[in-house]
């Protein structure tokens, strides 16, 4: 039986760390907590983007958008879907930018952009919030089809979505990115073939859903409130970009033979995911609508009871299994890919709480587990109180990101690149951290209704515009001094000639295996190289490296050569 726990570091003068099987193998582990290496990141742009545009088939777009239009009627949730998409897509092009530029998932990046070391530790939290919760939107809407098809009981049918998930999450993209490629064309033409039927043989329900109420008591007209409330929910999918650039980080480097598919791909994968998210909400609203009179409010924004009717159009006789069959695969396509980013944060999460590493494949378990709770908890029938209260926490984390990137970088009030490594950081930056923790306590203050009602529709946008003002602010208070706490001192540099990251390697004299140079840094406790996870995982050192940091100047430029101090 495999051992899952690593064995401790040894004395700092013995070296020899080792760990067991499941981290030890790259296949499984998918470099987990470190920087993405150019010899392992061997797929083309094309493969990358489609592996992470694969992860988009969820249907809890459908049901979002359903459920949007179903409260607050035509007008409103048109105009709230697409106000939440344009902020979505904005704020994903500099995460997905520099995700891919230097190699690192989410957590990685938070890390550098202005939350330091252990302040990411809180917004680990928030994106494993964020798998698990649509972990169990997405598994309930199978079991929906799995009771509805095949007649399994919602809470076996809850069971088996979740183990069905494991064996596909465990070889991580390997497994994933050919899953994903070969199952797309399938997914995409049974996603459209209902509008296409309703298209041509009743073009006039489309006219007719401009009229659509729903429960919404200013009925199908514009209402602000309306707008605000469902807008909330669907910005609870802001998120999703981490999911994104978990794939991202795997691009090749961006070369001039390579730029334009570099940038396509880049776009399309990263903010390029809620083009088709919004057009799915909207396609989940008008099915709402199509099926209302069929199955009543209450269910119509079940996405097994829209495709079933929407195949009743073109293929009655096979219309119930065709869209078990397509619910099946969509959930999953996407179940595969929250249960792998989950995986990544709690991995990320625990390694700096309790200094262990037992391997990636360990919190596959850990979050499938607390998915499945949730589904047996029922959490599908509080859709728009769990996604709107979620979302005032997870737009305050990304809007502190993002105002670190195209803020502060350009105003050089924080250091032109991102360092992840520990050996590197402080362990908080108040300016992410703290804007982060000022702009959710507002919101979600304003979500329980502290300034009215309105405060209450808008609270995603308060905790948005509080996090993107207080984060340049916070860094021209600090004047940056929390981002970096000393500079890196090794002397291979960490650019080629070529100006792109270093696939020189260096030898990790704590666990004797090679890492390329942007994942090393110089360690004064163990007199040698150390590798970022060895770094992290080291709890006798005390951050002694790090004695005295804090009062420096911002590292404005990206580090090439260092002499050692």
């Amino acid at each position: 039986m495999t051992e899952i726990v690593d064995k401790e570091a040894p004395p700092a003068s013995a070296g020899g760390r080792t760990y067991n099987n499941w981290a030890q193998n790259d296949t499984l582990e998918d470099y987990s907590l470190r920087y993405a290496p150019k010899s392992f990141r061997r797929w083309t742009p094309y493969v990358v983007a489609t592996t992470a545009l694969g992860g988009i088939a969820y249907l809890a777009d459908f049901a979002i958008g359903g459920s949007i239009a179903i409260s607050n009627g035509f007008s409103s949730a048109m105009v709230a879907i697409l106000a939440a998409a344009v902020v979505i897509f904005l704020t994903g092009i500099p995460i997905s930018y520099y995700s891919a530029k230097y190699s690192i998932d989410m957590d990685l990046l938070t890390r550098g952009a202005g939350f330091g070391y252990l302040g990411s530790t809180l917004t680990s939290v928030i994106y494993a919030s964020f798998t698990f919760i649509f972990f169990a939107l997405e598994g309930s809407i199978m079991a929906q089809a799995l009771e509805l098809g095949l007649h399994i009981p919602l809470a076996v049918g809850y069971l088996i979505c979740s183990l069905i998930i494991l064996p596909l999450v465990i070889y991580g993209m390997t497994a994933l990115s050919k899953m994903q490629v070969w199952t797309q064309p399938v997914w995409l033409v049974l996603m459209v073939a209902p509008f296409v039927s309703i298209a041509v043989q009743e073009p006039g329900k489309f006219s007719q859903f401009t009229h659509f109420a729903g429960n919404s008591p200013t009925g199908s007209s514009i209402s602000m409130l309306g707008v605000g409330a469902g807008a909330g929910v669907a910005l609870s999918l802001i998120a999703q970009i981490g999911e994104q650039v978990d794939y991202l980080r795997f691009m090749p480097d961006k070369t001039p033979e390579n730029s334009k598919k570099w940038w396509g791909a880049v776009l399309s994968a990263g903010p390029g995911w809620v083009v088709l998210g919004a057009a799915k909400q909207i396609g989940g609203a008008f099915l709402a609508f199509y099926i209302a009179g069929s199955v009543g409010l209450s269910k119509a924004n079940e996405p097994i009871q829209q495709y079933v009717h929407g195949f009743k159009t073109f293929a009655a006789p096979v219309a119930l299994g065709l869209a078990t069959f397509f619910v099946i695969l969509s959930q999953i396509k996407i179940n595969s890919t929250n249960a792998y980013s989950g995986s990544l944060s709690w991995s990320n999460f625990f390694s700096r709480l309790t200094h262990r590493h037992p391997g990636r494949v360990v919190y596959i378990f850990l979050n499938v587990g607390v998915a499945l709770a949730l589904m047996e908890g029922g959490v599908f029938g509080f859709l728009n109180t769990v996604l709107g209260f979620y979302s005032n926490v997870a737009i305050a984390w990304i809007g502190a990101v993002v105002a670190d990137l195209v803020i502060n970088k350009p105003l050089k009030l924080s250091p032109s690149y991102i360092e992840f490594k520990r050996a590197h950081l402080h362990n908080f930056n108040p300016v992410g951290f703290g804007s982060m923790l000022i702009a959710s306590a507002v919101s979600i203050a304003a979500y329980f209704n502290a300034f009215g009602d309105y405060g209450k529709a808008y609270s995603p946008f308060i905790a948005l515009f509080l996090a993107m003002v207080l984060s340049p602010l916070f860094a021209v208070l600090t004047r940056g001094k929390y981002y970096i706490a000393r500079v890196d001192d090794l002397e291979e540099p960490l650019l080629g000639a070529d100006g792109l990251p270093s696939a020189v390697t260096l030898t990790c004299t704590v666990c004797t295996t090679d890492f390329e140079r942007p994942d090393v840094a110089n360690c004064p406790f163990h007199s040698g190289a150390i590798c970022s996870l060895c770094c992290s995982l080291e709890k006798d050192c005390h951050d002694s490296c790090k004695s005295g940091a804090g009062t420096g100047p911002v590292v404005l430029a990206m580090p090439t050569v260092r002499s050692t101090d």
